[in-house]
């Protein structure tokens, strides 16, 4: 990235990140076709799972798949930069405070106030959902468990819950999910602080392997949604430690046998698309499922878009209203507020397919995030670039 001035004109180069939203409808069209032609494609590959218990645990090629998504966005990142973060001083306390004292809690509420309120009649008040039984949990046909009761689907024991309880789902997983990915877009197009924009992506990355488990099971539960706090475990260990140590190990190695210029400018890239093919890979898995829903209620996309647009566009407001506050200057405010915005939906996509299924609608509430964040968040650039003035 080159050096920040007042005249410089920033634009994403890349044909992926530029056009991620029309990429992401595309797949909603060809995952639609492919479930009504082939029906059977994407259940067979969700089938290739590991099994405990009888019961699916990790669809392999989904974990390939967002292992692809989540490698090349560690990779990246210098976590010796975090050492960093001390001298940044408040921005980073900022990021921290609003990613995890405010924008979880947030999303819960605005979630429950949409999907179980006010718009829970378009959703359909008696629709229900299809999810897993949390890992390790045996449970006869029958039971209840939080909002779900046990029933069993073509062999397997599944949770029947409330359709608008399973949207909340995602959006919960959205929610506890700091961007540590596109961010870095956000941040340069902004005109922000790049340096600082990179320790604050390497100080979630960590914070993540702590508080998005409890967080997640934390807010799971008060929404009587299953707590499989073994696969929350698991999903971390799998879609966030993995990449990051992977990562971390690569990034070393390769800095030490080839050379930092060599790096930066072939390896990674090599692997700037690699992100962006993996993720549509796994949305046209996702939406090869949800084709009947959508089909059937083609408004269920705007319905789950409804709580994530509002609750965006309030953290961005907290985050850079907090900056001015604190008196940030503009550099430091706009990444401050942009990672507090956006969602780290590359994890939030696993951890729901993981918990609740390929076919579930938390699943397809996180894809809905990516839907609206792209659009969404080049408005809050502009938004942020015309106000550059508010700040010294």
């Amino acid at each position: 990235m080159a050096k920040i001035s007042s005249s410089e004109n920033r634009k994403m180069t890349s044909i992926f990140e530029r056009y991620l939203t029309l990429w992401v409808l595309l797949c909603i069209v060809g995952g639609v076709i492919l479930g009504k032609l082939a029906p059977n494609i994407a259940k067979t590959l969700d089938g290739m799972s590991i099994f405990v218990n009888d019961a699916p645990v990790v669809s392999i090629p989904i974990a390939i798949c967002l292992f692809f998504m989540m490698f090349p966005i560690m990779v990246k990142i210098d976590f010796s930069e975090v050492i960093k973060a001390g001298k940044s001083g408040k921005p980073v306390y900022l990021t921290l405070f609003v990613n995890w004292a405010i924008k979880p809690f947030t999303m819960y509420g605005i979630a429950i106030l949409f999907l179980g309120y006010l718009l829970n009649s378009f959703i359909g008040e008696s629709a229900m959902d299809l999810v897993k039984m949390p890992f390790g949990l045996d449970l006869p046909v029958g039971s209840k468990h939080g909002a779900g009761t046990v029933v069993l689907s073509d062999g397997l024991k599944m949770l029947e819950v409330p359709l608008w309880r399973s949207y909340l789902a995602g959006c919960i997983l959205l929610g506890i999910a700091p961007c540590t990915a596109m961010v870095l877009v956000w941040g340069y197009l902004a005109r922000g602080n790049d340096g600082l924009t990179l320790v604050m992506v390497a100080i979630n990355s960590l914070t993540m392997l702590v508080l998005y488990g409890v967080l997640g099971g934390f807010l799971l539960g008060v929404g009587r949604l299953p707590v499989p706090w073994q696969a929350l475990l698991l999903s971390i260990g799998i879609y966030v430690a993995l990449p990051l140590i992977a990562g971390y190990i690569s990034r070393k190695y390769l800095i030490e046998i080839k050379g930092e210029t060599w790096f930066r400018e072939k390896f990674l890239k090599f692997l700037t698309p690699i992100t962006i093919i993996a993720l549509l890979t796994t949305l046209v898995l996702l939406f090869s499922f949800k084709g009947e829903v959508i089909l059937n209620n083609p408004l269920t996309i705007i319905w789950i878009a409804i709580p994530l647009f509002i609750q965006t566009v309030l953290v961005f407001a907290i985050g850079y209203g907090l900056a001015k506050l604190l008196r940030l200057s503009y550099d430091k405010a706009a990444p401050a507020a942009m990672i507090g915005a956006s969602n780290h939906f590359e994890v939030a996509i696993a951890t729901s397919t993981m918990l609740f299924g390929l076919s579930s609608g938390a699943a397809l509430a996180t894809v809905v995030g990516v839907l609206i964040e792209v659009p969404l968040m080049l408005i809050l650039v502009k938004f942020c670039l015309r106000t550059k003035h508010f700040f010294p």
